[in-house]
C-alpha cells in the first residue's frame, strides 16, 4: 500500500492553523479550535476512504485512536491532576542562578519520571517562583527544550521511543550510555540560558520590579507533596504497559494480545487496560486526597489539558497518511551512518510522533545486515546507530511545540498563567538558534 503525498495536506494543514491562527485570528481561534480541528480530522478521515476504501479508513481511525490517543491523553490526564494537587509556597525568587538550578533538577527528573511527568511536577513552581518577572517567556522555552525533552534520554521511562526500544529487546539501562552526550548538552544550554536569564533578570530589576523577599531567611513550603505516591503510581503504570505484553498470560492462542477487539482490528489489550486503570485511580486518588484549596493556590482549571485533548486528536489522525508514508520510504532513504541517522530521525520527530519515527529508523538500521551490535527484535543494532536514533528522536522534539508530548501543554499552562509564550514560529526561531548549533556540535562529537 503506497500512500501518496498529497494525503499529507490535512496534517499540514492542522500544523499550518496551529502555526498561524493564534496569531492572525487569537480571539477566533480559541472559539473554534474543535471546528478546525474536526474539519481536518474528517477530511482526512474521507480522503483516506476515497483511496484506500471505507475499511482501511476505518482501520486507520479506529487504530489510532485505541493505539496511540488514548493511552497518551490518559497519561497526560494523569500527571496533570496530580501535579495540579501539588503546590510550591514560599519567598525564594526566580534569578539566573536559581532557575539554572530548577532546570538542571528538572532535566535529572526527566530521565526517571519522564519528560512529561518531570514537565508537570516542575512547571507551577517554575512559573510561581518567577512570577514577579516582567521577562519570563524564555524560561519557559529552556524549560521544554530540557526539561520536556532532552532530559528524558537516560531510561526507557524518560521518553516514548526508549520504551518502545526497551519493548524491542533493547537492554533497559544501555540508554545511560546517553548520558555523556546529555551532560555536554545541558553544560552548554544551561550556560547559555545563565547568560540571557541574567540580561532579563537585571532589565527588569531595572525597571522596579521586586520579588517579595524574606530577609530573615527563605522560608519554602509544598503543600500535598504525598501526591508524588500518585505520580509514581502513574510512571509504575508506563512501565508495565512496557513489560506486560511480553508475558504469556496476556496472549491468546494465535500470540495475539487479550482484550477489547474493536472494528478495524485494532486491540485494546490488557496490559493497557491495566495502565489506563492504574493512572486514572492515581488521579481519582489525588482529587479525594488534597484539600481544593492546594489547586486554587495552583489557578489549576482544565483549560490547557481540553486544549491538548482537542489539538492533539486532529494531530494524531492527520499525522497517519504521513507516518505510513515515512515506514514506506525508510528503507529507499539510503541513510546508513550514525549522522544521517541522527539528523533524519530528530528532524521528522520535531513534527512527527517521535515513537512511530523511533520505530521506522531502528527498523531501517536493523535491515543493513550490521554483523556486530545490540541484537534486538528489529535486527543487530551498532551502539553508534542506536545512540544516534535514539538522541535524534528524543533531543529534537525540542524544536517545535508538537515534536513532543508535553511542549504544548507547557505552552498551555505558560500562558494560562499569564506568561506570554512565543507562536509557532517564534519559538522555532528560539529552537534553531539554539538547538541546531548544540545539535552539530554533537555530530562533530558523537555521530560522525
Amino acid at each position: 500500500m503506497v500512500v501518496p503525498g498529497w494525503l499529507c495536506v490535512p496534517f499540514a494543514g492542522m500544523l499550518g492553523c496551529i502555526a498561524l491562527l493564534p496569531v492572525i485570528k487569537p480571539e477566533w481561534w480559541e472559539r473554534k479550535q474543535p471546528v478546525v480541528v474536526a474539519f481536518w480530522s474528517v477530511l482526512v478521515i474521507v480522503l483516506y476512504a476515497l483511496v484506500f476504501g471505507p475499511g482501511a479508513s476505518l482501520k486507520m481511525t479506529v487504530g489510532c485512536i485505541v493505539d496511540d490517543y488514548i493511552s497518551f491523553i490518559v497519561l497526560l490526564f494523569g500527571l496533570y491532576c496530580a501535579s495540579g494537587n501539588i503546590s510550591f509556597e514560599g519567598d525564594l525568587a526566580g534569578s539566573p542562578r536559581v532557575n539554572v538550578v530548577l532546570l538542571a533538577i528538572g532535566t535529572v527528573l526527566a530521565s526517571f519520571i519522564g519528560t512529561t511527568g518531570a514537565s508537570m511536577l516542575m512547571v507551577r513552581p517554575v512559573i510561581r517562583m518567577n512570577s514577579w518577572r516582567s521577562n519570563r517567556a524564555h524560561i519557559m522555552i529552556f524549560f521544554i527544550f530540557l526539561v520536556s525533552n532532552m532530559g528524558g534520554c537516560l531510561t526507557p521511562v524518560g521518553d516514548p521511543p526508549l520504551l518502545m526500544g526497551f519493548m524491542n529487546g533493547v537492554p533497559f539501562t544501555w540508554s545511560f550510555r546517553l548520558l555523556p552526550v546529555l551532560l555536554i548538552n545541558m553544560v552548554v544550554i544551561l550556560t547559555i540560558f545563565y547568560f540571557i536569564d541574567r540580561k532579563y533578570y537585571l532589565r527588569d530589576v531595572a525597571a522596579g520590579f521586586r520579588p517579595e523577599i524574606n530577609v530573615k531567611g527563605t522560608k519554602l513550603k509544598f503543600n500535598g507533596a504525598h501526591n508524588l505516591l500518585f505520580f509514581g503510581m502513574i510512571i509504575a503504570g508506563v512501565v508495565l504497559s512496557g513489560i506486560l505484553p511480553g508475558k504469556k498470560i496476556f496472549h491468546d492462542s494465535t500470540g495475539g494480545l487479550v482484550g477489547i477487539h474493536f472494528p478495524g482490528g485494532a486491540t485494546l489489550s490488557v496490559p493497557d487496560i491495566i495502565e489506563i486503570a492504574i493512572i486514572l485511580l492515581a488521579a481519582w486518588l489525588s482529587f479525594k486526597t488534597t484539600d481544593p484549596s492546594v489547586r486554587t493556590s495552583n489557578h489549576m482549571t482544565w483549560g490547557a489539558i481540553k486544549e491538548v485533548a482537542v489539538l492533539f486528536i486532529g494531530i494524531f489522525l492527520t499525522m497517519q497518511p504521513a507516518l505510513q508514508l515515512l515506514k514506506s520510504m525508510g528503507p529507499e532513504l539510503g541513510l546508513e551512518t550514525p549522522s544521517q541517522m541522527f539528523w533524519a530521525t530528530g528532524i521528522l520527530s520535531s513534527f512527527l510522533d517521535n515513537t512511530p519515527t523511533y520505530l521506522v529508523f531502528a527498523t531501517t538500521a536493523g535491515s543493513l545486515d550490521f554483523s556486530t551490535g545490540i541484537q534486538t527484535a528489529l535486527g543487530i543494532l551498532p551502539e553508534s546507530m542506536l545512540m544516534a536514533i535514539s538522541a535524534g528522536a528524543v533531543f529534537m522534539g525540542a524544536m517545535t511545540y508538537i515534536g513532543n508530548a508535553p511542549n504544548f501543554m507547557i505552552k498551555s499552562l505558560s500562558d494560562e498563567n499569564g506568561v506570554r509564550m512565543p507562536s509557532f514560529f517564534g519559538y522555532m526561531k528560539w529552537s534553531v538558534l539554539i538547538l541546531v548549533p548544540v545539535f552539530l556540535m554533537d555530530t562533530l562529537i558523537f555521530f560522525l
